[in-house]
């Protein structure tokens, strides 16, 4: 039975990975609003942290007067987390001092590497007044510190609670019970799990820990947290209602699980293969959450890069360096955007005119209509073009020469098998200074290989309108630094052959030269 197991609750904290701790007050007066009335212990607000570059929100500092709002409106306890790797004893009276009579416990996110220094600052936020809660991170790897365990007792009478954090949530239900049982040997507070998702056993592991003895079990709305996210709320107290017998008002459940739906179908958290590799493998989520956002790499692409990890490579393959034969008179680099398929003609017109013209394909997505050229072609291999290449283009209609990023690539060497012999690597990006790893860096820094004359693009359309999306912003923010970059490197400006919103580019029609 657990039917004594207090819950936490750190949706606001957990969750503001997703939404740079920002929430709409209406969210956050449902959420608490429900809280109020489910058998919840705890509510983690978010973080207390020391000034830093770029953007965070309301929950990343949680200021006092936002503590003191949200304080009229619940009687739960509430917490705070402090990162114990950017905060230091002396930052605690403009941090920590400020919250009394506001909160109740004081987390600390701990680094494993870090204990002895976390242990001190412990003992000062102990020593303000609060509850004071050691959250020690990477739990499926505390058997690689030395004397970890015996130096859990030096927690007695200093923390009123010790979480451990699945951080990789690769751990399974029988590994957290032996772990649980070695830690409550050592310690005499109770002892907490906050488990992740990589592989959907953030509700097993809890379980075991409890059974094991364990009592907190950290949760939060709908999983929502970062990465793979965490052991869902709803799913723990429906589970502990079935089997033992919680009270649950599953009115106020459904109420703050509605609240919380439309931020899950925007930033749609929850575990994936790339997730489930690195929880299996404790790779950091980070990591992996900045790789499942990028636009171009795809799943195989991450999976690709985690497999190198794990055999300690830093590729998993190395080819001839890129050794041009010849100069060419000029290039075209071509793009994805639809002014390639709308001005074909006029570009296949140009090259039969012109037959000393190489053409460098940076993205496969038009690359059919290029399969019977006459003219050279490159396509640039990375992230996801391997497999567009053989999706538009395949083993039959395939020639030419594929061109890779400098060794060793960031996600890994995708090749397709019948260009395994026609494939080499540039040497080096230094025609840009700016986004080397974007595949335009790596178009035009191949383009300057091949030709001292005019480097040509079609297909660079950019973005109308007034709004776009995160993605399209990013790429033209990259391109555009990527033009400017070559123009001040070089003294020259590419040039568009076909219609373009990019400023940084000089426009002549293709039709002026047929």
């Amino acid at each position: 039975m657990l039917e004594n197991i207090r819950i936490l609750d750190c949706t606001l904290r957990d969750g503001g990975y997703y939404t740079h701790w920002d929430f709409d007050s209406g969210v956050v007066d449902s959420y608490l609003s429900a809280m109020e009335k489910l058998p919840v212990s705890y509510l983690e607000l978010g973080y207390r942290n020391n000034p830093e570059s770029g953007y965070l929100g309301k929950f990343g500092y949680t200021p006092i007067p936002v503590i003191e709002g949200l304080k009229k409106k619940t009687t739960k306890k509430l917490s705070l987390m402090l990162n114990q790797k950017s905060v230091e004893v002396g930052d605690l009276d403009s941090l920590v001092s400020p919250l009394r009579g506001l909160v109740d416990m004081v987390r600390l996110a701990v680094d494993p590497a870090n204990f002895d220094k976390a242990l001190v600052l412990a003992e000062a936020v102990k020593a303000r007044g609060f509850e004071t809660g050691f959250n020690m991170m990477y739990m499926s790897k505390w058997d690689r510190y030395d004397s970890l365990y015996g130096k859990l007792r030096g927690l007695n009478g200093v923390a009123d609670a010790f979480f451990m954090v699945d951080s990789f949530g690769g751990m399974t239900p029988d590994e957290v019970a032996s772990v649980s049982r070695k830690v409550l040997s050592e310690v005499g507070c109770p002892v907490g799990f906050h488990g992740h998702n990589n592989l959907q056993m953030a509700l097993a592991n809890s379980i075991a820990a409890a059974e094991a003895g364990v009592s907190m079990i950290d949760a939060t709305v709908l999983g929502m947290g970062r990465g793979a996210g965490n052991l869902n709320l709803e799913l723990l107290l429906t589970f502990l209602s079935r089997r033992d017998g919680l009270k649950v008002d599953f009115n106020e459940l459904g109420s703050v699980v509605s609240a919380f739906t439309p931020l899950m179908e925007k930033y749609r958290w929850g575990t994936s293969l790339p997730y489930m590799i690195s929880g299996t493998y404790s790779f950091p989520q980070k990591e992996v959450m900045d790789w499942v956002s990028n636009r171009v790499y795809s799943f195989n692409s991450i999976v690709r890069a985690l497999n190198n990890r794990i055999d300690r490579k830093e590729d998993n393959a190395k080819y001839p360096l890129f050794e041009p034969d010849r100069k060419y008179g000029r290039v075209i680099i071509i793009g994805g955007g639809q002014s390639v398929p709308q001005h074909i003609e006029a570009v296949r017109q140009y090259v039969s005119e012109n037959p000393d013209t190489a053409l460098v394909l940076a993205t496969a997505r038009h690359a059919a209509l290029f399969a019977d050229s006459p003219a050279a072609v490159f396509y640039c291999l990375d992230g996801s073009e391997a497999r567009r290449l053989t999706a538009n283009v395949g083993r039959e209609c395939y020639r030419g020469t594929c061109i890779l990023p400098p060794y060793p690539r960031v996600m890994g060497t995708d090749v397709p098998d019948y260009a395994q012999d026609t494939t080499f690597e540039l040497k080096e990006i230094s025609v840009v200074d700016s986004f080397r790893n974007s595949i335009t860096a790596i178009a035009i820094q191949l383009a300057s290989e091949l030709t001292d004359g005019e480097v040509y693009l079609a297909g660079y359309d950019g973005y109308p309108g007034n709004v776009l999306s995160e993605k399209e912003a990013t790429l033209t923010n990259e391109n555009n630094s990527i033009f400017m970059d070559y123009a001040d490197k070089t003294g020259r400006k590419p040039v568009s052959l076909t219609p373009t919103i990019y400023r940084s580019l000089a426009v002549r029609s293709i039709y002026q030269l047929i």
